[in-house]
């Protein structure tokens, strides 16, 4: 086996979907691209990571809600793009051609692309570890969409992108919760 260099650890575990994770605030939707994420168990309970240094992050702490929207494979350049400039000095939903349709609970948008919107509340944040813990209050998929597959970050600006789906659910059964 070969060394590793310790900086380069966390490119071995971030492989959790790509989501965009919108925010509104003074009247202004913004878009944000998210690769650290968390699913916390099988409740509704999810976290990312984010701080100051995201222009989003701002509404997160004051409005303590947003959209989890999980994108595709397809939409793999909007979602770098999304990445790599400020909501501060751009309209990313008019930038990116995305469509902003109107949550259930929340106030930040759903996008209308995106295979998944997750609508949540904030309800912690951990400063030290700069973690936002979400709660999903409502949730929608369109399964109706033809590309289904997600797009995961490396982290050294390198992505995965999901392959067949395998089924072991029968193996499993005794540990998955009911309904699952």
């Amino acid at each position: 086996m070969q060394q590793l260099k310790l900086n380069k650890v966390f490119t071995l575990m971030e492989s959790g979907p790509v989501v965009l994770v919108t925010t509104h605030d003074e009247g202004k939707d913004n878009i944000m691209t998210i690769s650290w994420t968390m699913v916390m168990g099988f409740t509704p309970l999810f976290a990312i990571t984010t701080g100051e240094w995201n222009h989003s992050y701002a509404a997160l702490e004051k409005n303590r809600e947003c959209v989890i929207a999980i994108p595709t494979v397809d939409m793999l350049d909007k979602v770098v793009g999304i990445g790599t400039c400020s909501g501060a000095d751009a309209d990313k939903f008019a930038r990116f051609k995305l469509t902003a349709v109107p949550g259930q609970l929340v106030r930040p948008p759903l996008i209308k692309e995106c295979l998944a919107n997750i609508e949540c509340k904030v309800i912690d944040i951990i400063p030290k570890y700069n973690i936002v813990v979400l709660e999903a209050v409502a949730a929608c998929v369109d399964s109706a969409r033809q590309e289904k597959r997600m797009v995961h970050a490396v982290g050294d600006g390198t992505f995965i992108v999901d392959g067949p789906r395998i089924d072991r659910r029968e193996m499993m059964a005794s540990k998955l919760p009911p309904g699952v």
